[in-house]
């Protein structure tokens, strides 16, 4: 009875207190963050419109950069997880489908931190700021989900011509709607959110959370080289980790119609039992390398075109002249 009671005094005391008085004694009950903590200073009004115009020009921006720079270690990657057994890999083409798959990446990204940032912000508002990475996690699943209805038909596409199916991005929509239907253009949609939903969440939560402590180590606010750096580790560690789910969703994407596997557990017990547990982790030395790198482009490109905006708004604007 004795915390209960406590708990109750320490509500009528919050009651009696004031706003500024609250976030006092807040501060005084929780002595210890397990996450990094996010003191935005003075309140400002949360503009739903300019975060989500700031974040789809920053995120499509970014995803565009990061494609056509890193796009031949994908395709790599791509054939490494797509070769059964000790198979060698052509490296010729390694730039096939870069066109079509920038036509998706851009909407793609755009969507992604469109819907991430706002989503973000508003968590950040609303929930507690020793909390503040459960923000970050739930905010990169929102902007995943919104974000896979253009990603997958993307992916499909790109890999299937990565892997030599199709000649150009046209006859590869054509040819996978008139085999399979619209849905071949989904082939490995479950398995692409096992893989990208903890991976965006993941992700973005441990950028986020090392950018948030190397601020609040350094006292200031972070240069570019800064923020590719924790860019870079943040893409690298999370997609080691999601390794497997990577291999799972290339193998259900590329099989087109020859249906190989039933599903993603059949398509987990059919690659150990044929190949063993290791082939989960091919491609795994392409997919780290390729996304340490996009991480540290991405994340770089993003926080410079996000500031770039902020500096130009019209309220900034207007306020230089004055």
């Amino acid at each position: 009875m004795g915390p209960f009671a406590l708990a109750l005094d320490t509500k009528n005391s919050f009651a009696a207190s004031d706003a500024s008085g609250r976030k006092m004694d807040n501060l005084q009950m929780v002595p210890k963050n397990f996450f990094a903590s996010v003191n935005s200073g003075e309140e400002k009004p949360f503009d739903f419109l300019r975060i989500l115009f700031e974040g789809v020009i920053a995120g499509g921006t970014a995803g565009v950069v990061v494609e056509t720079t890193l796009y031949p270690i994908d395709t790599i990657k791509t054939r490494l997880q797509e070769t059964r057994g000790g198979g060698q890999i052509a490296l010729k083409g390694l730039y096939s489908g870069l066109a079509g798959n920038l036509a998706g990446v851009l909407p793609a990204s755009a969507i992604f931190v469109g819907v991430y940032e706002p989503a973000k912000q508003k968590l950040l508002k609303m929930l507690p700021e020793n909390l503040s990475a459960v923000a970050h996690l739930t905010a990169g699943a929102l902007g995943g989900i919104a974000a896979s209805f253009v990603r997958v038909p993307t992916e499909v596409i790109k890999q299937r011509m990565q892997t030599r199916q199709f000649a150009s991005a046209p006859d590869a929509v054509r040819l996978i709607v008139s085999k399979e239907g619209f849905k071949g253009l989904y082939a490995g949609y479950g398995s692409f959110l096992l893989r990208d939903l903890p991976f965006d969440a993941i992700q973005f939560c441990i950028y986020e959370q090392l950018r948030i402590g190397y601020k609040l180590a350094a006292k200031r606010d972070l240069n570019d080289p800064e923020n590719a750096v924790i860019g870079a580790f943040a893409g690298a560690l999370t997609g080691a980790i999601t390794t497997p789910l990577d291999v799972i969703k290339t193998r259900l994407m590329v099989q087109g119609s020859a249906n190989q596997y039933k599903g993603i557990v059949d398509c987990v017990r059919t690659i150990v039992a044929e190949e063993g547990a290791p082939a989960l982790l091919k491609g795994i030395g392409p997919r780290v390398l390729w996304i340490g790198i996009g991480g540290s482009i991405f994340f770089g490109v993003l926080e410079r075109t996000k500031r770039y905006l902020a500096q130009n708004r019209p309220d900034n604007a207007a306020s230089k002249q004055d």
